[in-house]
C-alpha cells in the first residue's frame, strides 16, 4: 500500500489553461488482506472541489469487479489523506447508483466508508492502522451477495440482513460475524425446495492457522417455514457447530442440533467441498419422540403420498455412519414405539428392541412386538428374530398370533434391490375359528375353521404371491383359494387376484347366516380370475350350482323371491303369483347362476342348457322339482354390479322380500 504521496505526484500533469483546474493522480495498486484494487486513478477538479475515483479491477471475497467509478461532489485532498463526501458509485452493468462517503489516510493505513442505497440499505466500514477491519450492515438485501455467491440468484434468495463483521490480522487472523436475517426466503427452479418468512440469528467465528481456518458458530431459526421435498419444516431448530476448513476440505468436529421432540442430535464428519463428497461422517439421535417428529420427518420419507395417514408413538434412538458417500452402519433402538396407517387401518406396536446393521458384516435383529391390527383383525404379541447381512434379511421363523390360531412364516429370505424387496419363503395358517374371524371382520356368525399351507411365498417389488392352497372349512363344506397374488399390499392402489373354489356348502347354514330365506341342499361355486381393488370386486367369472348327490332340496317363498332379485329387473316365477301364497316352501331340482363381471356390469346366465319355456331371452335360475313345480327365470342378462349389491344388502339388512319388477 502506498505510504507517501511524493512518488505519486510525479504523475501529476497540467496541460494548458483549459486543463489547469484538473489534477490526475495514479495510485497504482492497493492491497489488503480483505481486498485488492488495481489501476486506481483519482481525477480532481480543483475549482469545483470534486473528484472521481476509478478502479480498473477490484477483487474481494473471491470475486472480481471491473471498471468501478465513484464521483465525489465534495472531494478534499490533504497532506496525507483523501476524503469523499456526497459520492455516487455506479456499479458495472447496472443503472443503480449508491450514495458513498469515505476517508482514506494511506500513511496511517486507516480508512472509513459508508454506502447507502435508495432502498435504505446501509453499509458502514472502517479500517484501523493495525489492520483491523469492521463492517456493519443494516437492512441489506440478500440479493446483493449474488455476485459473490451465484447460488443466491439461482435459488431466488430473498430477505434482509443486519450484521457486524470484524477482522483482526495479528497475531493470527481472526474473523467474527454476527447478525440476523429477517423476511428470508428461497425457491428452487422445480419448486420442490422453498421457504418464506425466515428469521435466522447467527454468530460465527474463524481463526487462521497452519494454512486453514478453525471455525465455530451458532444458527438459531426463530421464524418462518420451509419445504425441502418431501419434508416440511417450521422454525425452532438451533444448530451449534465447530470444525476446520482447509482448502476444499471441511472437517466437522462437533455439531449439535436442538430440535423440538428430540433429546439430542449430534454429528461429526470430514467432507470434500468441490465437488461435494462425504469422506467420513457419523450422526446420532437420542430420545426422539415419534409422536412429535414422526409426522414431519419420518412419514414423508416412508410414504410421501400417504404421510397424512401415518400415526406414531413411543421413542426411538439411532446412529448412522457414512464412508465415501456410502452408508456403512446403522443402529436403531425402539422403546414402546408404534406405527399405524389410518387409510388401510393397519398398525403395529409397541415395539421394543434393537436393530443393528453393518454394510460389511452380518448382524442380528431382536425386536419384541406387543401386537397389531389389520383392519378389524387383531394380532397378538410376537418376537421378530432375524439376521441381516448387507441388503439381505433372513427370518428362520416368525409366528404371529391371529385370534385363536397363528400365522407362521418360515425360511423367509428377502433382498433389497433398486426396485424394492424380492425374496422367497413359506407360510402356514394354523386353524383359526371362523366364528371369531367372522365377528372380527363384521360378518354374520359362522362355524368352521380357516387354515392354509402355502409352501411357496414369493415377494417381488410391489407384489406378494402365494403358491399353495388356503382352505376355509365353513358351512359344513369348504372354500379353497389358489393362485393368490397381491399387488401393492399396503398401497392406495392395492389389488388382490385369486381363484376360489367352494364345494358342498350347506345351504341351510349359508342362507340362515345371511338372512336370505331358507334353502336346504348343497351348493358348489367357482370364482375364476377374481380381482379385488381395495377389497371391492372389479373383475371375475363366477358360477354357482347345486352340488351333485341325493339330499333334501326345498326352498322357501322368501328365498325364491330373493333369488329372483339376482336375475335383475324382469326376473319372474313361472307360476301364478297368487298361487305362491298357499305354500311356504317348494321343491327344486337344480339351482344355477353365473356372473361375468367386467367394467362394472355383470353378464348373467342361469343353469346351463336349461330352457325357460317362456318367450324372450330368459335364463333359468331355479328349476322346479316335485309339487308344486316352480321355476325362477331371469330376463335381464346385463345388471349393474353396484346396483345389484345395493339391492341385496338392502334385502338382507331389512329382512323383507325385494320388489321384483
Amino acid at each position: 500500500m502506498p505510504v507517501a504521496w511524493l512518488p505519486v505526484l510525479l504523475g501529476l500533469f497540467l496541460t494548458g489553461a483549459a486543463d489547469a483546474a484538473r489534477l490526475d493522480i495514479e495510485l497504482g495498486r492497493i492491497e489488503h488482506a480483505a481486498f485488492t484494487a488495481e489501476n486506481v486513478r483519482v481525477t480532481l477538479n480543483l475549482v469545483q472541489a470534486t473528484g472521481t475515483l476509478s478502479i480498473a479491477r477490484f477483487s474481494a471475497l473471491g470475486r472480481v469487479w471491473a471498471d468501478l467509478r465513484l464521483h465525489c461532489s465534495e472531494f478534499a485532498v490533504a497532506a496525507a489523506s483523501i476524503e469523499c463526501g456526497r459520492g455516487t458509485l455506479t456499479l458495472p452493468g447496472s443503472r443503480e447508483t449508491l450514495d458513498v462517503q469515505f476517508a482514506y489516510d494511506p500513511d496511517a493505513g486507516t480508512a472509513r466508508a459508508q454506502v447507502r442505497s435508495a432502498a435504505g440499505e446501509l453499509v458502514r466500514a472502517g479500517l484501523a492502522s493495525s489492520g483491523e477491519f469492521r463492517a456493519v450492515l443494516s437492512d441489506v438485501a440478500i440479493g446483493r451477495f449474488a455476485e459473490v455467491m451465484p447460488q443466491l440468484a439461482e435459488w431466488q434468495a430473498q430477505g434482509r440482513l443486519n450484521a457486524q463483521i470484524d477482522y483482526r490480522p495479528d497475531p493470527s487472523a481472526r474473523i467474527t460475524a454476527s447478525g440476523r436475517l429477517h423476511g428470508g426466503g428461497f425457491s428452487s427452479a422445480d419448486g420442490l425446495q422453498a421457504a418464506e418468512g425466515l428469521g435466522i440469528e447467527f454468530d460465527v467465528r474463524g481463526m487462521f492457522r497452519e494454512g486453514g481456518w478453525d471455525w465455530g458458530g451458532r444458527l438459531a431459526w426463530g421464524e418462518g417455514e420451509a419445504y425441502l421435498h418431501p419434508i416440511y419444516l417450521a422454525a425452532g431448530p438451533v444448530l451449534e457447530a465447530e470444525g476446520r476448513l482447509q482448502g476444499d476440505r471441511l472437517t466437522l468436529g462437533n455439531a449439535k442440533l436442538a430440535l423440538e421432540g428430540v433429546d439430542a442430535i449430534e454429528a461429526r464428519g470430514d467432507f470434500e467441498l468441490d465437488p461435494l463428497r462425504v469422506r467420513r461422517a457419523a450422526i446420532s439421535v437420542g430420545g426422539a419422540d415419534l409422536g412429535r417428529i414422526g409426522p414431519d420427518f419420518i412419514a414423508p420419507v416412508l410414504a410421501p403420498a400417504r404421510a397424512a395417514t401415518l400415526r406414531f408413538a413411543g421413542t426411538v434412538g439411532g446412529a448412522a455412519a457414512f464412508v465415501e458417500d456410502r452408508l456403512v452402519g446403522l443402529d436403531l433402538s425402539f422403546d414402546d414405539a408404534a406405527v399405524a396407517m389410518d387409510d388401510v387401518d393397519v398398525g403395529f406396536g409397541p415395539l421394543n428392541g434393537r436393530l443393528p446393521w453393518r454394510a460389511d458384516s452380518p448382524t442380528d435383529i431382536d425386536i419384541a412386538v406387543g401386537g397389531g391390527h389389520w383392519q378389524q383383525l387383531t394380532l397378538g404379541a410376537f418376537a421378530l428374530a432375524a439376521r441381516v447381512e448387507g441388503l439381505s434379511i433372513e427370518v428362520p421363523r416368525l409366528a404371529v398370533p391371529v385370534l385363536d390360531g397363528r400365522l407362521i412364516l418360515g425360511d423367509l429370505a428377502l433382498r433389497r434391490i433398486a426396485a424394492g424387496w424380492t425374496g422367497r419363503g413359506n407360510a402356514t395358517i394354523e386353524p383359526v375359528s371362523m366364528a371369531l374371524l367372522a365377528e372380527a371382520v363384521g360378518l354374520p356368525p359362522m362355524s368352521g375353521v380357516l387354515s392354509a399351507s402355502l409352501p411357496g411365498l414369493r415377494v417381488d417389488p410391489g407384489e406378494l404371491a402365494l403358491d399353495g392352497t388356503l382352505v376355509v372349512s365353513v358351512f359344513d363344506g369348504y372354500l379353497r383359494a389358489t393362485n393368490l397374488r397381491w399387488l401393492e399390499p399396503f398401497g392406495v392402489a392395492s389389488h388382490l387376484f385369486v381363484d376360489v373354489e367352494a364345494r358342498s356348502l350347506d345351504l341351510t347354514q349359508l342362507t340362515d347366516a345371511f338372512a336370505f330365506g331358507s334353502i336346504t341342499g348343497r351348493l358348489d361355486a367357482d370364482v375364476r380370475g377374481l380381482e379385488l381393488a381395495r377389497w371391492r370386486p372389479v373383475r371375475f367369472a363366477a358360477e354357482l350350482r347345486s352340488s351333485p348327490g341325493r339330499y333334501p332340496r326345498r326352498i322357501s317363498q322368501r328365498a325364491v323371491q330373493n333369488i329372483g332379485a339376482l336375475g335383475g329387473p324382469g326376473a319372474a316365477m313361472a307360476i301364478q303369483r297368487g298361487f305362491l301364497g298357499f305354500f311356504e316352501t317348494f321343491g327344486y331340482s337344480e339351482i344355477g347362476l353365473s356372473c361375468v363381471l367386467r367394467d362394472g356390469v355383470c353378464a348373467m346366465d342361469g343353469i346351463p342348457g336349461a330352457r325357460p319355456g317362456t318367450p324372450g331371452d330368459g335364463f333359468v335360475i331355479v328349476r322346479g322339482g316335485g309339487i308344486p313345480a316352480l321355476n325362477v327365470i331371469g330376463y335381464n342378462r346385463r345388471v349393474d354390479w353396484d346396483e345389484l349389491l345395493e339391492r341385496l344388502q338392502r334385502v338382507i339388512a331389512t329382512n323383507v322380500p325385494p320388489v321384483i319388477e
